[in-house]
């Protein structure tokens, strides 16, 4: 891990100089032994090489996710600025066959994260989703988000 903290400090930064390599290799260092010691978060398997192969999907992910909070942000302007609408919240039980809780986790966090719907509760694979409309809970099953981190799952294992 200290190999993707490194790189992503060379990359955050811009720029290639001595001191910034210096000064990221010693926060790399240090937060790796955060992360293991005081933490107690181990990454067993993530390799620099897995962390590099899912990179392209991760960035498509934020991509989508950033389109998807853009579309939603829309969807609900357009029921608080239209009176005639009403607003019929939901709530709305579905189940995913992600594999790993990181995946569920990251699927949560992105329901969430999009305006007008809130991830209640995650048990296993069931997860209860507070939608305000109808037409909002209706995409959250088999969504894009859930196919991206079914791909991602299967590059790890692969």
């Amino acid at each position: 891990m200290i190999l993707v903290y490194f790189s992503l400090w060379v990359i955050f930064n811009g720029r290639v100089t001595l001191e910034i390599i210096i000064a990221g290799a010693l926060i790399s260092f240090v937060l790796d032994m955060f992360v293991k010691k005081i933490l107690k978060i181990n990454f067993p398997g993530a390799s620099f090489f897995k962390v590099l192969k899912l990179f392209p999907d991760a960035l498509f992910y934020v991509i989508v996710l950033i389109i998807e909070i853009i579309k939603a942000n829309l969807s609900i302007t357009k029921l608080v600025l239209a009176p005639q609408i009403e607003v019929e919240p939901c709530l709305v039980k579905f189940t995913t066959p992600l594999k790993t809780q990181a995946a569920r986790v990251a699927l949560a966090n992105s329901i969430t994260l999009t305006p007008g719907t809130i991830t209640v509760s995650l048990e296993g694979n069931e997860f209860l989703v507070h939608a305000l409309n109808k037409e909002i809970a209706d995409g959250l099953e088999n969504s894009l988000f859930e196919r991206i981190l079914k791909r991602m799952e299967r590059r790890v294992n692969a």
